[in-house]
């Protein structure tokens, strides 16, 4: 038997005022967003911001459904609507923000396992990383260089 560790590195910025310029917009977009989610059920509201590669910029928030798994998370939402309206687009930035109508989220929120799996799809399509900001409602962002470092030997197309 062999062992062997897998290990990512992300960024960490203090707070949304410490991003670029252009990412604070970004997450200002995901923030405004994530405050227009249907989350009745959870109470989780979860935004999502894209930067296409043609500088359009694409939101999406979680949708939920009383039969649960017919809903479906922010960043599913806005990379299928960016791939859907933007086919030859690529996508370059991603800005996740969530927060509960319950409790403070002061923790940076990663995308899900579907979304993870659903943003790499995107990233062997485009062949081509998306550097993903993720924070909670307030606080520290975390920055991810490509859903590999959130998604460590991730199943694509060529496996098939």
């Amino acid at each position: 038997m062999k062992k062997f560790q897998i290990s990512a590195t992300l960024e960490v910025y203090d707070s949304v005022n410490g991003l670029p310029e252009n990412i604070q917009r970004l997450m200002t977009m995901a923030i405004d967003i994530r405050k227009k989610a249907y989350a009745p059920y959870s109470r989780f509201q979860v935004g999502a911001a894209l930067l296409l590669s043609n500088d359009v910029i694409v939101t999406g928030n979680n949708q939920e459904n009383a039969a649960y798994p017919s809903g479906l998370c922010a960043e599913r939402v806005a990379i299928y609507h960016a791939g859907a309206q933007y086919p030859k687009e690529e996508v370059s930035l991603m800005a996740i923000t969530a927060t509960s109508l319950d409790n403070p989220v002061t923790t940076p929120v990663p995308p899900c396992g579907a979304c993870r799996q659903a943003i790499a799809e995107y990233e062997v399509k485009q062949a081509k990383s998306i550097e993903i900001y993720f924070m909670g409602e307030y606080g520290v962002v975390y920055k991810a260089n490509s859903i590999s470092d959130l998604l460590p030997l991730m199943f694509d197309g060529s496996q098939l």
